[in-house]
C-alpha cells in the first residue's frame, strides 16, 4: 500500500520540478502553453505540496504496517509459549 503512495510522490514531485523549469523559460520557448510564470510557479508548489504529503502518508502507513506485523509476531509467539508450558 506505502510503494504506490511513494510512486505517485515521485511523480508529483517531478512534474513540480518541470513546472518549476518552466517558469524560469522565456516566453518565446514555450509557443501555445500559458506564458505566465507566477501560473508555472504555482503549479509547481501545489504538486510539490501533494508529492510531500503523499510521502508522509506513505511513510506513516508503511509504519503502521510494521507495528501491526511486529504485534502479530508477538502475539504469535506468545501463543506457542504458553502451548509449550502447558504440555
Amino acid at each position: 500500500m506505502s510503494r504506490n503512495f511513494y510512486i505517485l510522490a515521485a511523480s508529483l514531485i517531478i512534474f513540480a520540478l518541470i513546472a518549476g523549469g518552466m517558469s524560469v523559460l522565456p516566453s518565446s520557448l514555450q509557443p501555445g502553453l500559458p506564458a505566465n510564470g507566477t501560473l508555472w510557479r504555482t503549479l509547481a508548489l501545489i504538486m510539490l505540496l501533494a508529492g510531500l504529503a503523499s510521502a508522509l502518508i506513505g511513510v506513516l502507513s508503511n509504519l503502521f504496517e510494521q507495528v501491526d506485523r511486529r504485534s502479530e509476531e508477538a502475539r504469535r509467539t506468545a501463543r506457542e509459549r504458553r502451548r509449550s508450558q502447558r504440555n
